[in-house]
Formats: structure tokens, C-alpha cells, sequence
């Protein structure tokens, strides 16, 4: 189906250009949320009648969202959650939690927003790009840890996965006889 995009959108053209796209995601998507007319005879002229008003609302989402994004920026969210030993999360930490995390803070961000390919699921800082706008598009410190203090404690650059973090040992100093002694593996053996 073609259609002439009311608005940008990535991947896919700029305001007022007229492209070929599948039928359910016009359908479904595009001309339901008003980002896209069919592409007609009628419909071109109503773009063109409403491009000034078009391209002035555009203006103003794009200045919020720049708005929204220099208050965004440097910001580090926390998000405490259950982990073992080894860092890793007992669940997962999705795009709605980080959304949760925004609203704590006040800002409203919604969950297409969030580029998140995959659940964050092991404690540590972890960088999420937020697309605002089409135009506009910020990188958020995620900080997940098992508590407050902890949380601290990463943001100032500690590991809290490693061996030292865990068990107070420096890694570099321990030697595998401090593991297992080779003598008496030997005599457990011949003893069975």
C-alpha cells in the first residue's frame, strides 16, 4: 500500500514523501495513530492544504522531546533487584521497569520508546537508548544492583561480580594450591 507520511519516521522517510508499505502495518499502525494518509489523489491535496500546520506541530514534539532529552542527559537511573553471587539477576530487568524507573523521576516516557533488544539481566551499568522523537534520540545509564549501597558503589566504578567484590580476595594474588591440595586428592584415592 502507499502512503504519504504525515510525520518522520525512521527507517522508513520524511514528512510528505510517498512509500510502499505492507498493508497490515499501514493499517494497523501508520494511518490509525494519524502518521500516514493513503496515497491519493485527494489525500495529496489535503497534505499539501495541511503541510504548514504539519510541519509546525512537528516542530513543537521535536522541541519538547529536545527539552525532555537535555534534562535526560547524564542521568542514572537505579534499579535494585535480586541477584546471586555472581551478578546475575534472578529475573530481568525489561523496558517497562525502565520506564517505571523514568516515572520515579519524573519524566513520562513511553515503553516504544526504549530500545531494548534484549532484558538486562545481570547486575552493572548498562547504557539504553530512549528515541524521544524521530529526530531526537538520548543514551540513559541504567544502574542495576542488588541494593542502594551497592548501586553507589558501581556508579564509582567498583566491580561487584568479581571475586575481590564477592569474597574480599584480590584474584591476582590467589595460586591453585589455595583451592585444592594435590597430596590429598591422592590419598582419598587410594584409601576407597
Amino acid at each position: 500500500m502507499d502512503v504519504i507520511l504525515l510525520e518522520r519516521i525512521a527507517k522508513l522517510g520524511q514528512m510528505g514523501e510517498t512509500v510502499k508499505v505492507r498493508d497490515g502495518f499501514a493499517r494497523n499502525y501508520l494511518l490509525p495513530l494519524g502518521k500516514a494518509l493513503r496515497a491519493n489523489e485527494a489525500n495529496k491535496k489535503r497534505f499539501e492544504a495541511e503541510r504548514a500546520t504539519l510541519e509546525v506541530r512537528n516542530l513543537e514534539r521535536k522541541s519538547e522531546a529536545q527539552q525532555v532529552a537535555d534534562k535526560l542527559d547524564g542521568k542514572a537511573f537505579v534499579i535494585v533487584r535480586s541477584a546471586g553471587e555472581t551478578g546475575q539477576l534472578y529475573g530481568s530487568v525489561a523496558a517497562r521497569d525502565i520506564i517505571d524507573a523514568l516515572a520515579a523521576e519524573g519524566f513520562n516516557v513511553g515503553r516504544n520508546q526504549v530500545e531494548l533488544n534484549t532484558p538486562i539481566k545481570a547486575i552493572g551499568l548498562h547504557k539504553v537508548v530512549l528515541h524521544l522523537h524521530a529526530e531526537v534520540e538520548i543514551t540513559v545509564q541504567i544502574n542495576v544492583a542488588r541494593s542502594a549501597d551497592e548501586a553507589e558503589r558501581q556508579s564509582k566504578g567498583e566491580t561487584l561480580t568479581s571475586a575481590d567484590a564477592i569474597y574480599g580476595v584480590d584474584e591476582d594474588a590467589l595460586k591453585p594450591e589455595d583451592f585444592f591440595d594435590p597430596e590429598a586428592d591422592g590419598e582419598e584415592e587410594e584409601q576407597a
